[in-house]
């Protein structure tokens, strides 16, 4: 497999479907999965395995314990947080190689007081609708990755 040019980092997932249809996204574009616990299911589950369907092995995943652990070991100018709020859109990101693409649970989000730390990288995918409170996490996931990877093609 070739480095990765890309990391999504899921925080606390809560909905198996979902992680396996990211894990299945990141074997499609040879990104790196960060899975932070406490996870909201065991990896076993048998909905986050269908949704990846059989391409597991070919999905990167790093397990982190919790938040703390994974940002201690980071370099915050390559982090990306993804939060409904802000209105900062995901197109005015730069991305470049090895950034980390960082998405909260799917019922609250990132905690409130990483988005007040790390307020200058927190991004949205912009809605029209005010009645909509979210983009299901696997899509807004694929939104954001597919931005990302369309400017580092670009840049090369």
């Amino acid at each position: 497999m070739s480095a990765s040019p890309l990391h999504i980092v899921l925080v606390e997932p809560e909905i198996p479907p979902n992680t396996g249809s990211i894990a299945r996204l990141c074997g499609a574009t040879d990104t790196v999965l960060d899975l932070v616990h406490p996870l909201g299911f065991a990896i076993d589950n048998r909905h986050l395995k269908r949704a990846g369907l059989d391409y597991w092995e070919h999905v990167r995943i790093n397990h982190w314990r919790n938040l703390e652990a994974f940002l201690q070991e980071q370099d915050e100018k390559k982090l990306y947080f993804f939060t409904t709020k802000t209105k900062r859109s995901y197109t005015d990101a730069f991305f470049t190689p090895g950034d980390k693409l960082v998405f909260g649970k799917e019922t609250k989000g990132l905690p409130e007081d990483i988005l007040r730390l790390y307020s200058e990288r927190c991004y949205t995918v912009p809605m029209n609708n005010t009645n909509i409170r979210s983009l299901n996490l696997a899509m807004t996931t694929g939104i954001v990755l597919y931005e990302a990877l369309r400017q580092i093609r670009r840049n090369r």
